[in-house]
């Protein structure tokens, strides 16, 4: 399928691995000049050329998300290199993994910094181009524990719900505009955050990771743990003009997990 975004400028946070690479593969497979950010330069190095094999043009910068200076510099060495950007992906790590009791005043507010005012900071760089030109593409990578918490990521299952307020606020703020603003909420889908998760619940359930990581497949409508590529293709959909008219929704790419209803 043609999604009909050929040319169009997509920032992908944390685009140098796991979902957030996916996606960055996905819209350059598109047609898409693709600006990823990440921590370390060699796996930056990596996806650029992954992604100028698809015929993307392609822009990359080390930055830490939660510095407000790093976005910044980020968003103004896209807009240089590829242009005006038309396609947001906000992704960010996830925050200390944690029950209620074992955490700090400064975990909440790490958490909030790299999970939640980081995402602020990332659209609001970009709204005012998008509004201009009248259309544009918002993508929040979040958790399926903005649906269903988890009490060892109370931290990240509270920011995360937030996180899908902000989505059906900012949908309805910019509709009007041709933005569409949406949240992806990936179940289990085999990255590195996946990988330290599984190390965390195996330590305190006294069992190997790949007893958890089999138990965590048998607990899956689907059977099995997901692929980043699967989630890429999803956010990519999102961003293409036959989603048009489907902003504010918060989706789970989960397998079936989560039971509930809405």
């Amino acid at each position: 399928m043609d999604l009909g975004i050929r040319g169009k400028v997509a920032m992908v946070a944390a685009g140098s691995k796991g979902i957030g690479r996916a996606a960055a593969v996905a819209l350059a497979a598109e047609g898409c000049a693709v600006s990823i950010c990440g921590r370390g330069a060699e796996a930056l190095d990596t996806a650029k050329a992954e992604l100028e094999a698809l015929g993307a043009r392609a822009f990359t910068a080390v930055v830490d998300v939660s510095k407000a200076e790093d976005i910044l510099r980020w968003h103004e060495g896209t807009v240089a290199a590829l242009g005006p950007v038309d396609i947001l992906v906000t992704n960010t790590g996830g925050p200390k993994a944690a029950t209620f009791d074992g955490l700090s005043d400064g975990d909440w507010s790490a958490g909030v910094d790299t999970t939640l005012l980081n995402v602020v900071r990332m659209t609001r760089l970009v709204l005012p181009g998008m509004r201009a030109r009248r259309w544009g593409r918002i993508v929040h990578i979040t958790s399926l524990v903005a649906k269903q918490p988890y009490p060892l990521l109370t931290i990240s299952s509270t920011l995360r719900a937030g996180l899908s307020g902000l989505t059906r606020t900012l949908a309805l703020e910019t509709a009007k505009d041709g933005i569409t603003v949406n949240a992806l909420l990936p179940g289990h889908i085999m990255t590195d955050r996946q990988h330290h998760l599984a190390e965390v619940k195996a330590k305190a359930e006294g069992i190997t990771v790949e007893e958890h990581f089999a138990r965590q497949a048998a607990s899956i409508p689907a059977g099995r743990i997901g692929e980043p590529r699967e989630t890429g293709a999803v956010i990519a959909f999102l961003c293409g003009q036959p989603a048009s008219y489907v902003t504010g929704q918060s989706l789970l790419v989960d397998g079936g997990l989560v039971s509930g209803t809405f």
